[in-house]
């Protein structure tokens, strides 16, 4: 190749070179999971940062922006005695803020946690913003099976039917007349909406004004749709979580108030471990394990479980 066309070559190749950052930058491993699922790109991503000492909440903020999942987390390790006492410190963001507890970043912090820790633990802690969220793990033949203990449930206010239906573009006669329409929390509030059939669930049009006028001054309350006919026949509930800006494909701070409003209510037993079923209609397919025990008018030991598969690692420069 003559040296001018060479020349010229070397400059266009430089000129396309990206503007790679010097060694010296900060750098921050990353592991991106999938959650409530066997299978790599089902259930629901979730990308754990790794070692977050140095990040600040700007920073947390604009990384959780940049992932622009639904949720980012991030370890912050500390003294040995201290983790052993409160658990392992995590802070949970998603694009637009921190959240003190999430059913689905808890369960994938932990299995990234146990794994970088040699992987034989059988229960990781965490502390989260709501306080200390213990997570169990048992080997099954599809893999590690990892389980959260939510906090005990609190009943809220039960709502009318002609009250909802119009919020989310439905008839009266498709919400479920057996079973209450009912605000629950286990460590987040969500009202639990029972509808007749699968039908129903996929006819769904929420009008989001409406909701916030219905529930003026009050924090979020999501709407949260169950029903009893389920796709997989070994599923108890098929559920969505329908949010102004998007769907979730697998909620387990709200699937621990399903079990529980399921156990009070009498459609499970107290102790059952149940399948619910969440994400097909957006080609997510999550199955989430959960159980509860009820004593008297309370509903304990809220547990809700599933699979985690890592699916990615990398780095990011700043």
């Amino acid at each position: 190749m003559p040296d001018g066309r060479r020349d010229f070559v070397k400059a266009l190749a430089l000129a396309a070179a990206p503007d790679v950052p010097s060694a010296r930058g900060r750098r921050y491993p990353f592991t991106q999971v999938d959650v409530f699922t066997d299978r790599p790109l089902e259930g629901n991503p979730l990308a754990v940062f790794t070692d977050a000492r140095g990040l600040g909440d700007t920073e947390m903020q604009a990384l959780a922006r940049e992932t622009n999942l639904s949720e980012t987390t991030f370890i912050v390790p500390r003294d040995a005695t201290e983790e052993r006492k409160r658990g392992v410190q995590v802070r949970i963001w998603t694009p637009s803020g921190e959240l003190p507890f999430a059913g689905h970043p808890s369960l994938g912090t932990a299995t990234v946690i146990r794994k970088l820790r040699g992987g034989t633990a059988v229960q990781i802690d965490l502390d989260l913003k709501i306080g200390k969220i213990p997570v169990t793990f048992e080997s099954h033949p599809t893999g590690l099976f990892a389980e959260m203990r939510q906090k005990d449930a609190e009943f809220g206010p039960a709502y009318k039917t002609d009250m909802i239906a119009p919020l989310i573009g439905l008839k009266r006669e498709d919400i479920d007349p057996a079973l209450p329409i009912q605000q629950i929390s286990t460590g987040l509030h969500f009202i639990i909406v029972p509808l007749r059939s699968l039908q129903a669930i996929r006819s769904v049009r929420f009008n989001f004004p409406a909701i916030s006028e219905a529930f003026p001054g009050e924090p979020s309350r999501p709407l949260f749709l169950v029903t009893r006919e389920t796709e997989d026949r070994r599923a108890r509930l098929h559920q969505r979580l329908v949010l102004d800006g998007g769907e979730d494909p697998a909620t387990g701070s709200a699937s621990g108030c399903v079990a529980a409003w399921m156990v009070r209510h009498s459609v499970a037993r107290s102790g059952e471990q149940m399948l619910l079923e969440q994400g097909l209609e957006i080609h997510r397919s999550s199955r989430i394990y959960v159980r509860a025990e009820r004593d008297g008018d309370r509903v304990l030991n809220v547990r809700v479980g599933g699979g985690v598969v890592q699916v990615m690692q990398g780095e990011y420069s700043l």
